[in-house]
């Protein structure tokens, strides 16, 4: 049995990436809602649905735990998918808390980069009331993002003048931790690091969620069992979305096609 990992695009492949080096002993199967992605400018019913119907077709394989690999979809659906379903359901949310725990000492700030969907949720603003009793966190949308990297666009001549605009109104030297809260983000890690000042540092929150499927998995007697094979699927069945899917997994593991 497989550990499936769902996202919109390709996004969540940066958190099966944390997966596929932590739990060798397993297999993965990745999904991309390519019918319907970016998630981000859509309405809270609308992925809700998407989401749905996409569990349905991924737990029709032989799956043990069923990851969101995506903030926005967590935000919105989680909560739907585990009442309907018995297979685990770990979800995603921005690494907040770790960012504030880093700062604290400090006195300096936490930036969170997300989808705009992401940021007006509840479950967003209850994790940042919940986590920084000092007021230190602030959030920016990047939507074109989303979109930058599912034309795997990671030219840092293009990229790394658009960050610097994202970045204009934000006196960055009063901040410590900037936090990717998309899957998408993390394709743009290395970039990040190099045009912020170094004393920032860039995080995201596949480490814990992985830990998080890693404790299920341990609990529930399904751990291991596998070899580390990876398969990949997308809702539209699309033979030019499979490769894409599987040149990201290339990118993201250090491999030039």
């Amino acid at each position: 049995m497989s550990i499936a990992f769902f996202d919109s695009g390709i996004g969540g492949l940066t958190v099966m990436r944390e997966a596929a080096r932590s739990l060798p002993n397993e297999d993965f199967i990745f999904f991309a809602d390519t019918l319907h992605v970016p998630y981000g400018p859509k309405t809270k019913e609308q992925v809700t649905e998407y989401v749905c119907e996409a569990a349905e077709r991924i737990l029709g394989q032989s799956v043990k735990a069923l990851v969101i690999a995506c903030n926005t979809a967590t935000s919105v659906a989680a909560t739907e998918l585990r009442r309907t379903y018995d297979v685990p359901v770990i979800g995603m949310e921005p690494a907040v808390k770790p960012a504030v725990e880093m700062n604290g000492a400090s006195g300096r700030r936490v930036l969170v980069l997300a989808t705009e969907l992401t940021l007006s949720q509840a479950k967003y603003r209850d994790l940042v009331s919940r986590v920084d009793d000092l007021g230190i966190v602030d959030s920016l949308p990047m939507p074109e993002l989303v979109e930058y990297c599912e034309a795997l666009k990671f030219d840092p001549a293009e990229l790394g003048p658009y960050f610097l605009r994202k970045f204009d109104r934000f006196d960055l030297s009063r901040y410590g931790t900037l936090v990717l809260g998309c899957t998408h983000y993390p394709y743009y890690a290395e970039l990040l690091e190099q045009i912020l000042p170094p004393h920032i540092r860039v995080i995201d929150g596949s480490a814990g969620t992985v830990r998080r499927v890693a404790r299920v998995l341990e609990e529930r007697g399904l751990a291991g069992g596998g070899s580390g094979r990876v398969r990949f699927m997308n809702s539209a069945d699309d033979p030019a979305y499979q490769a894409k899917l599987e040149r990201a997994w290339a990118i993201l593991n250090g491999v030039m096609l």
